[in-house]
């Protein structure tokens, strides 16, 4: 039927038509990846953390049957429908919130590689630990001095770790997590 012989009832189901289309299949298909991606991240999330985000409850049973599925064409299919339900939902908060977590661990991260640089450069460099000593006045240098020998001590004789990682927990002890300007 030509548009301009049809019914106005017909032309205002053309126009909200119109509507729909000025946002394409590819970005709707792009919106709806996006959510089954943020759908399949619920799914990594423990049981406290879901509770935290009071999601919807049909969402919810989805992502916990999700979690037990362990069978890959299954799981497939239960994010398509975990990303159709969160259609029905604010998404927005959901990725913002999941973005907040993800800083506290890339925090924890940042703090634990600086701890390790520290265990490295002591083990390796004889000056690290006067170093150490006068950006924390505080540490037990005798202590550091004995766990970094008896460490250095089980590399070469390739005996377990056991100096290294305590001396890793003395240094958490002493440097604290907020600082990560004094290397």
């Amino acid at each position: 039927m030509i548009p301009a012989m049809a019914g106005p009832t017909a032309r205002k189901q053309s126009n909200a038509t119109a509507d729909q289309a000025t946002i394409s299949k590819t970005q709707r298909k792009r919106t709806s990846l996006a959510l089954q991606d943020l759908g399949k991240e619920l799914t990594r999330l423990t049981a406290e953390q879901l509770a935290e985000l009071e999601l919807p409850e049909r969402l919810l049973d989805a992502v916990l049957a999700a979690q037990r599925i362990s069978k890959f064409g299954a799981l497939r299919r239960q994010l398509q429908y975990i990303g159709r339900l969160m259609h029905d939902v604010e998404a927005d908060a959901i990725a913002a919130r999941l973005r907040t977590w993800q800083g506290v661990s890339r925090e924890a991260n940042a703090y634990l590689h600086r701890l390790e640089r520290w265990r490295t450069r002591l083990l390796q460099d004889e000056t690290a630990l006067e170093l150490l000593a006068q950006s924390y006045p505080d540490c037990d240098t005798q202590r550091l001095r004995q766990l970094v020998r008896s460490a250095q001590r089980e590399a070469l004789e390739r005996k377990p770790l056991r100096s290294s990682r305590a001396l890793l927990q003395e240094l958490r002890r002493i440097l604290p997590r907020d600082s990560g300007t004094t290397e």
